[in-house]
Protein backbone atom coordinates (compact mmCIF):
# COMPACT_ATOMS: atom_id res chain seq x y z
CA UNK A 1 0.00 0.00 0.00
CA UNK A 2 1.24 3.31 -1.09
CA UNK A 3 2.00 6.25 0.95
CA UNK A 4 -0.68 7.63 -0.41
CA UNK A 5 -3.26 5.01 -0.01
CA UNK A 6 -2.73 4.70 3.47
CA UNK A 7 -3.51 8.29 3.98
CA UNK A 8 -6.59 8.15 2.07
CA UNK A 9 -7.53 4.75 4.39
CA UNK A 10 -7.07 7.01 7.34
CA UNK A 11 -9.20 9.51 6.13
CA UNK A 12 -11.75 7.33 5.02
CA UNK A 13 -12.32 5.40 8.29
CA UNK A 14 -11.48 8.20 10.76
CA UNK A 15 -10.29 5.43 13.45
CA UNK A 16 -6.79 4.10 14.55
CA UNK A 17 -7.85 1.84 16.81
CA UNK A 18 -4.40 2.20 20.10
CA UNK A 19 -3.65 -1.81 20.75
CA UNK A 20 -1.46 -2.03 24.22
CA UNK A 21 -1.66 -5.36 25.12
CA UNK A 22 0.54 -7.60 26.96
CA UNK A 23 1.60 -10.25 24.62
CA UNK A 24 1.85 -10.24 20.49
CA UNK A 25 -1.07 -13.81 20.48
CA UNK A 26 -3.93 -10.51 22.26
CA UNK A 27 -2.55 -8.09 19.55
CA UNK A 28 -3.08 -11.01 16.97
CA UNK A 29 -6.77 -11.49 18.89
CA UNK A 30 -7.77 -7.33 18.84
CA UNK A 31 -6.67 -6.95 15.24
CA UNK A 32 -8.46 -9.46 13.66
CA UNK A 33 -11.92 -8.45 15.76
CA UNK A 34 -11.32 -4.71 15.38
CA UNK A 35 -11.07 -5.43 11.34
CA UNK A 36 -14.16 -7.64 11.95
CA UNK A 37 -15.82 -4.92 13.54
CA UNK A 38 -15.30 -2.73 10.40
CA UNK A 39 -12.11 -1.34 11.35
CA UNK A 40 -8.96 -2.45 8.95
CA UNK A 41 -6.49 0.05 10.56
CA UNK A 42 -4.33 -0.77 13.51
CA UNK A 43 -1.85 0.79 15.74
CA UNK A 44 1.02 -1.50 17.64
CA UNK A 45 2.40 0.13 21.08
CA UNK A 46 5.72 0.11 21.54
CA UNK A 47 5.61 -1.64 24.59
CA UNK A 48 4.13 -5.12 23.10
CA UNK A 49 6.54 -7.51 23.51
CA UNK A 50 8.53 -7.97 19.80
CA UNK A 51 6.65 -5.76 18.53
CA UNK A 52 8.57 -5.46 14.68
CA UNK A 53 7.70 -9.39 14.84
CA UNK A 54 4.33 -8.38 15.65
CA UNK A 55 3.55 -6.09 12.54
CA UNK A 56 5.65 -8.64 10.24
CA UNK A 57 2.92 -11.35 11.36
CA UNK A 58 0.25 -9.25 11.03
CA UNK A 59 0.76 -7.46 7.47
CA UNK A 60 1.29 -11.19 6.86
CA UNK A 61 -1.51 -12.55 8.27
CA UNK A 62 -3.96 -9.55 7.35
CA UNK A 63 -3.31 -7.87 3.88
CA UNK A 64 -5.87 -5.93 3.57
CA UNK A 65 -4.95 -4.24 7.50
CA UNK A 66 -3.29 -0.92 7.85
CA UNK A 67 -0.56 -1.89 10.50
CA UNK A 68 0.75 1.40 12.12
CA UNK A 69 3.64 1.53 15.10
CA UNK A 70 4.27 3.45 17.75
CA UNK A 71 7.70 4.32 18.19
CA UNK A 72 9.53 6.50 21.04
CA UNK A 73 13.22 5.13 20.86
CA UNK A 74 14.11 7.38 17.63
CA UNK A 75 15.60 6.40 13.91
CA UNK A 76 16.73 3.20 14.71
CA UNK A 77 13.55 2.11 16.04
CA UNK A 78 11.71 3.88 13.21
CA UNK A 79 13.85 1.62 10.27
CA UNK A 80 13.15 -1.59 12.26
CA UNK A 81 9.36 -1.10 12.14
CA UNK A 82 9.28 0.08 8.82
CA UNK A 83 11.69 -2.75 7.63
CA UNK A 84 8.95 -4.87 9.36
CA UNK A 85 6.02 -3.91 7.11
CA UNK A 86 4.80 -0.75 9.17
CA UNK A 87 2.41 1.72 6.86
CA UNK A 88 2.56 4.43 9.74
CA UNK A 89 4.48 5.17 12.54
CA UNK A 90 3.57 7.56 15.65
CA UNK A 91 4.32 8.65 18.08
CA UNK A 92 3.33 10.12 21.60
CA UNK A 93 5.36 13.25 20.77
CA UNK A 94 7.09 15.07 17.91
CA UNK A 95 10.76 13.43 16.71
CA UNK A 96 11.58 15.54 13.80
CA UNK A 97 14.17 12.75 12.92
CA UNK A 98 11.13 10.18 13.33
CA UNK A 99 9.27 12.73 10.84
CA UNK A 100 12.16 13.05 8.57
CA UNK A 101 12.94 9.45 7.88
CA UNK A 102 9.32 8.67 7.60
CA UNK A 103 9.44 11.46 4.31
CA UNK A 104 12.35 10.20 3.22
CA UNK A 105 10.63 6.35 3.34
CA UNK A 106 7.31 7.38 1.89
CA UNK A 107 5.76 6.26 5.39
CA UNK A 108 3.09 8.15 7.07
CA UNK A 109 4.14 10.09 9.54
CA UNK A 110 1.70 11.17 12.78
CA UNK A 111 3.69 12.63 15.49
CA UNK A 112 2.33 13.33 18.83
CA UNK A 113 1.91 17.43 19.50
CA UNK A 114 -0.18 19.11 22.17
CA UNK A 115 0.31 23.01 22.01
CA UNK A 116 -0.08 25.05 18.81
CA UNK A 117 3.99 25.36 18.40
CA UNK A 118 4.08 21.92 18.47
CA UNK A 119 1.21 21.14 15.98
CA UNK A 120 3.19 23.33 13.31
CA UNK A 121 6.11 22.66 14.13
CA UNK A 122 5.19 18.31 13.48
CA UNK A 123 3.59 19.98 10.19
CA UNK A 124 6.63 21.70 9.06
CA UNK A 125 8.49 18.95 9.65
CA UNK A 126 6.64 17.06 7.22
CA UNK A 127 3.52 15.29 9.31
CA UNK A 128 0.93 14.00 7.30
CA UNK A 129 -1.65 14.25 10.38
CA UNK A 130 -0.79 15.41 13.91
CA UNK A 131 -1.91 13.56 16.80
CA UNK A 132 -2.90 15.83 19.34
CA UNK A 133 -2.24 13.97 22.52
CA UNK A 134 -3.86 13.58 25.55
CA UNK A 135 -6.71 15.87 24.19
CA UNK A 136 -9.23 14.90 26.21
CA UNK A 137 -7.20 15.72 29.77
CA UNK A 138 -6.34 19.39 28.67
CA UNK A 139 -10.34 20.58 27.59
CA UNK A 140 -11.08 17.70 25.41
CA UNK A 141 -13.21 18.67 22.32
CA UNK A 142 -13.49 22.43 23.22
CA UNK A 143 -9.26 22.89 23.00
CA UNK A 144 -9.28 20.46 19.59
CA UNK A 145 -11.92 23.35 18.70
CA UNK A 146 -9.39 25.59 19.64
CA UNK A 147 -6.66 24.52 17.87
CA UNK A 148 -7.91 23.57 14.82
CA UNK A 149 -9.61 26.88 14.06
CA UNK A 150 -6.65 28.78 13.13
CA UNK A 151 -4.82 25.46 12.11
CA UNK A 152 -7.72 24.46 9.55
CA UNK A 153 -4.69 23.72 6.92
CA UNK A 154 -3.73 21.09 9.29
CA UNK A 155 -4.92 17.31 9.20
CA UNK A 156 -5.17 16.75 12.85
CA UNK A 157 -6.52 13.72 14.64
CA UNK A 158 -7.39 13.28 18.84
CA UNK A 159 -6.31 10.36 20.57
CA UNK A 160 -5.66 10.32 24.74
CA UNK A 161 -8.91 9.55 26.43
CA UNK A 162 -11.09 9.77 23.65
CA UNK A 163 -14.34 7.86 24.72
CA UNK A 164 -17.83 6.42 23.26
CA UNK A 165 -19.83 9.37 24.12
CA UNK A 166 -16.91 12.08 23.08
CA UNK A 167 -16.39 10.66 19.62
CA UNK A 168 -19.06 12.39 17.49
CA UNK A 169 -17.83 15.60 19.25
CA UNK A 170 -13.83 15.73 18.03
CA UNK A 171 -15.05 15.07 14.70
CA UNK A 172 -17.60 17.88 15.04
CA UNK A 173 -14.84 19.88 16.52
CA UNK A 174 -12.99 19.32 13.43
CA UNK A 175 -10.86 15.70 13.92
CA UNK A 176 -9.97 13.98 11.13
CA UNK A 177 -9.58 10.68 12.65
CA UNK A 178 -9.96 9.35 16.44
CA UNK A 179 -7.13 7.66 18.35
CA UNK A 180 -9.24 5.41 20.53
CA UNK A 181 -7.55 2.53 23.07
CA UNK A 182 -9.56 1.64 26.27
CA UNK A 183 -12.96 2.82 25.08
CA UNK A 184 -12.09 0.29 21.94
CA UNK A 185 -10.13 -2.48 23.40
CA UNK A 186 -11.49 -2.90 26.86
CA UNK A 187 -8.79 -4.72 29.32
CA UNK A 188 -11.62 -7.32 30.44
CA UNK A 189 -12.34 -8.04 26.66
CA UNK A 190 -9.14 -9.17 25.29
CA UNK A 191 -8.28 -11.06 28.79
CA UNK A 192 -11.38 -13.79 28.70
CA UNK A 193 -11.06 -13.02 24.58
CA UNK A 194 -14.59 -11.69 24.15
CA UNK A 195 -14.35 -11.35 20.25
CA UNK A 196 -17.78 -9.74 19.87
CA UNK A 197 -17.36 -7.28 22.70
CA UNK A 198 -14.82 -5.79 20.64
CA UNK A 199 -16.66 -6.29 17.20
CA UNK A 200 -19.67 -4.74 18.50
CA UNK A 201 -17.63 -1.46 19.86
CA UNK A 202 -15.67 -0.89 16.57
CA UNK A 203 -18.69 -1.28 14.82
CA UNK A 204 -19.95 1.42 17.22
CA UNK A 205 -17.09 3.68 15.96
CA UNK A 206 -17.73 3.84 12.44
CA UNK A 207 -21.05 4.54 13.08
CA UNK A 208 -20.27 7.38 15.86
CA UNK A 209 -17.89 8.82 12.96
CA UNK A 210 -20.33 7.96 9.76
CA UNK A 211 -23.00 9.77 12.07
CA UNK A 212 -20.84 13.11 12.88
CA UNK A 213 -19.59 13.74 9.40
CA UNK A 214 -23.09 13.63 8.10
CA UNK A 215 -23.98 16.17 10.48
CA UNK A 216 -21.42 18.29 9.26
CA UNK A 217 -22.47 17.85 5.52
CA UNK A 218 -26.17 18.56 6.08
Amino acid sequence: MTQEEVRQQIRHVGIIPFIRVDSAESAMFVAENVMLGGIPIVEIAATVPSTSKLVHDLTHRFPGLVVGSEVVAGVDEARRQVDAGAMFLTGPGLDVDVVKFCTEHHVVAIPGALTPTEVMSAHKAGADFVKVFPCAHVGGENYFRSLKTPLPHISLIAAGGVTQSAARRFIGAGATALGVGEDLIPRQAVRFKEAAWIRELASRFVEFVQQARAGLNA
